[in-house]
């Protein structure tokens, strides 16, 4: 059960590096309409955010590779990563689904994150 948690965190310190790298170089202004002005409020806030995502790529390789130390700090980075896939659903609520590739990952972060709780807990 170890192995399998930490190949889990392992995924999420991969998810962290690849999503938060990607939304740092693109910015806000990739996913605004075409004919749109720059908007810097709005791309600091995003940058900002995605450098806090990125960031956590080295928290996540860190827990991922002293296991043994961290104990219930695993229940929390599995709440986390149920929250991002409750805003996800909460996105989908308010401003309607962002297609099925975003509803397949909202999916995959609320069941990754109950596994790593549930793989915790039974260990």
């Amino acid at each position: 059960m170890q192995l399998v948690l930490q190949i889990l965190l392992g995924l999420v310190s991969l998810i962290c590096f690849l999503g938060g790298l990607n939304l740092l170089i693109k910015g806000s202004t990739s996913f605004l309409p075409e004919n749109s002005p720059p908007l810097p409020v709005l791309d600091n806030l995003f940058r900002f955010l995605a450098g806090i995502y990125f960031g956590l790529t080295f928290l996540m390789a860190w827990v991922t590779l002293h296991f043994e130390e961290v104990g219930d700090l695993i229940y929390y980075i599995g709440v986390v990563v149920i929250f991002s896939g409750l805003g996800r659903f909460y996105s989908r609520i308010k401003v309607g689904s962002a297609g099925s590739y975003f509803n397949f990952i909202m999916l995959f972060e609320i069941i990754l994150g109950l596994a790593m709780i549930l793989l915790q807990y039974f260990r």
